[in-house]
């Protein structure tokens, strides 16, 4: 059985039990169920990173941020994109910093003043002074609450996936010239993916495994009521049914919550009182990003009014 990596030989879970995640996060504005609830807490208490999975906009990054607001934490993103190293993930050397240091030494010897070795030199260019933290590093070694969101990482290549083992598996990074450095405390991890493509078991085992699909009417429902300030319940009731219908349809691009919540604050700006077929027919722009797709919801809809 693997231990529990620990910073400092200790690690304290943040919530008591599922049920104060769930109320936590309401609090800040975020409504979760509770398979989210029980998968926070799982995570914190085990400490393990949590991998989100699901369509783009059902609110994978915005539960890292809610998470964060909710335990007075600090949000580290890092922001996957292909073409992603470790200089970017992990840590650099500050090479003009360096560059400015061997000069000052070269500078000393030219004007024959006794100055440091070469190997002095060297040593003290990799030292911690020079050493740019990048967010995984940042996160391990930060002393702060923090939350690290490592969002999109189906973006990132299979062979860069081998950044993150270390430090999501011991929670520690090597760096050859300084050594290992340990995290000072476990940091709550969470990592998105759109599954556009399929992670790689070994990173798959070091994290528990949450989906966060379209939401029901319900909760969908909740959610523009908590979130869009001054709808009525019978419009926010209408939009997401509205919203329900055309995930339904065969669309290349079904709308995302986060395109529900923005329609729903459009129809308030307009002072719209009823999401009716002519009105959704004219703001569809909002719901739905492909001309296609906008011209099949118009014909539908066109033709359910008539």
């Amino acid at each position: 059985m693997t231990a529990i990596p620990e910073a400092n030989g200790r690690h304290e879970g943040r919530f008591a039990d599922p049920a104060e995640v769930l109320r936590r996060l309401a609090e800040v504005g975020y409504l979760a169920d509770e398979q989210i609830s029980t998968a926070v807490y799982l995570a914190d208490h085990l400490a393990k990173p949590v991998l989100v999975e699901g369509p783009a906009g059902t609110g994978k990054t915005e539960l890292a941020k809610s998470l964060a607001v909710a335990l007075g934490a600090r949000l580290i993103r890092l922001q996957c994109y292909e073409g992603l190293d470790e200089a970017k993930a992990l840590y650099e050397w500050d090479y003009r910093k360096q560059l400015l240091r061997i000069q000052v030494g070269r500078s000393d010897a030219a004007r024959g003043e006794a100055g440091p070795a070469w190997s002095e030199i060297e040593e003290d260019i990799f030292s911690e002074a020079f050493l740019l933290e990048r967010p995984l590093l940042e996160a391990i070694r930060a002393i702060d609450p923090v939350v690290l969101l490592v969002d999109e990482v189906d973006r990132i290549e299979v062979e860069t996936e081998a950044l993150l083992l270390e430090v999501l598996s011991d929670y520690q990074v090597s760096i050859p010239e300084l050594g290992t450095v340990h995290a000072t405390q476990v940091p709550l991890v969470l990592l998105t993916s759109n599954d556009t493509r399929e992670l790689s078991e070994a990173l798959k085992r070091r994290c528990l495994y949450l989906h966060l699909g379209y939401p029901s009417v319900e909760r969908e429902r909740a959610i523009v009521v908590a979130r869009v300030p001054g709808i009525d319940v019978r419009l926010a009731d209408e939009v997401v049914r509205v919203v329900r219908l055309l995930r339904d349809m065969d669309l290349e691009k079904l709308p995302s919550v986060s395109e529900t919540l923005d329609w729903a604050r459009t129809l308030v700006l307009l002072g719209v009182e009823h999401a009716d077929a002519r009105t959704t027919v004219s703001t569809l722009n909002l719901l739905l990003k492909h001309k296609d797709d906008i011209d099949a919801a118009s014909r539908a809809l066109s033709g359910m009014s008539t």
